[in-house]
């Protein structure tokens, strides 16, 4: 058996090994003190978001490359803040969704799970959000490690109580601050693959809904601002600043090509229906597979509620060439176009001259423009 200096030095060589070979997932590792557990309370490994504990005997078992994917499959629990996310989630349940998406994410990158880690290939690329409605129940699967997030550790040196509510939230900003550190640093040495470059987005991507995300958007594009204009020469020959106050031109498009369902087409319209008010926004509405619905554009003012048609057309494939070029052939130039869509299909080459804000349902990215994810 391994004596425990042995235990040490393979843990420290593992570490060492994600620092050189993988710096974003390494410099992740290094905010986590590897603590040495009671075997009877760990098994394996364990995380609270603070320390790594781990089971000498278990981490004797691993080789050096299982041990490398045990020490970034707890660093990564933690950058993808999942001890901040069950929610109303089953604990069980959501552990193993859990596992599955971080294993799934470290094997991609090509390190060696050890046997027996969770990592069903149908969940490849999902989160463990999407991945938990996908778990049983009562689910007989067994994670990697322990998930100390929410009780007390009093049997594992160094953890003396549980993380409660307020801690837990300040541990879920300091570890996103981490995450985007981890990040630049990595950019900056040119150590961050493509493939993680679109991970972390999701990581770190912003969790104001996506709401609050347009509204904010489309209430900095009000054009409320001084004109230096002249006046009408009835109103004198003095050039003074006055406010300003014209309508949003807003152009919406939807993506009716059947990857999203009728009432969340209706609940994005009247998102937009209630911020085009507070605006003063003029909106033209269009539907879109891969051509234009005939019997548009809608055009609605400010004023007006915007009501889809009963049926709109659609089903066919996606292209979103059309709206870009009815903008261009009726030379109009919005000050925002707002697409509503899956993002997968047919994009314009180039971006045009105006702002355009993409609220994306799923993963996929946007080559230009403005990205908001609808989660």
């Amino acid at each position: 058996m391994n004596e425990p200096r042995d235990i040490q030095t393979k843990l420290g060589a593992a570490r060492t090994r994600l620092i050189l070979e993988r710096p974003f997932i390494g410099a992740l590792v290094m905010h986590l003190p590897l603590v040495p557990a009671v075997a009877a309370r760990c098994e394996t490994v364990a995380t609270d978001a603070r320390a790594i504990y781990y089971n000498p005997a278990y981490v004797a078992s691993l080789t050096l490359a299982e041990a490398q994917f045990v020490l970034a499959h707890e660093a990564l629990h933690c950058a993808l803040g999942h001890f901040a996310r069950r929610s109303h989630r089953l604990r069980k349940r959501w552990d193993v969704a859990c596992d599955h998406a971080v294993n799934l994410l470290l094997i991609d990158e090509g390190l060696r799970a050890p046997v027996g880690a969770l990592a069903n290939p149908d969940f490849r690329g999902l989160s463990a959000e999407e991945i938990y409605p996908l778990i049983p129940p009562e689910p007989v699967e067994r994670t990697l490690d322990y998930h100390l997030f929410e009780e007390s550790g009093a049997d594992i040196p160094l953890l003396a109580s549980s993380v409660d509510a307020e801690e837990r939230a300040e541990l879920a900003r300091r570890w996103q601050s981490r995450t985007v550190a981890a990040v630049q640093q990595a950019r900056r040495a040119g150590r961050l693959a493509e493939s993680w470059l679109r991970r972390v987005d999701a990581m770190i991507q912003p969790q104001l809904p996506w709401r609050a995300l347009l509204a904010r958007y489309l209430m900095n594009s009000a054009r409320d601002d001084y004109s230096f204009q002249r006046p009408p020469r009835r109103e004198g020959d003095a050039l003074l600043p006055r406010l300003s106050s014209g309508e949003v031109d807003l152009c919406v498009a939807l993506d009716t090509s059947g990857s999203i369902a009728a009432e969340e087409l209706a609940q994005f319209v009247s998102e937009v229906d209630a911020i085009k008010g507070q605006i003063r926004a003029r909106v033209t509405l269009h539907a879109c597979d891969e051509r234009l619905d005939a019997r548009g554009p809608w055009e609605f003012r400010h004023w007006e509620a915007i009501a889809l048609p009963p049926a709109l057309g659609g089903g066919g494939g996606t292209r979103f060439v059309p709206v870009f070029e009815w903008v261009a052939a009726t030379q109009r130039r919005p000050d925002v176009l707002l697409y509503f869509t899956d993002a997968e299909g047919e994009f314009p080459r180039e971006a045009p001259a105006y702002p355009v804000l993409w609220l994306v349902k799923g993963r996929s990215r946007v080559p230009w423009g403005e990205r908001i994810q609808l989660n």
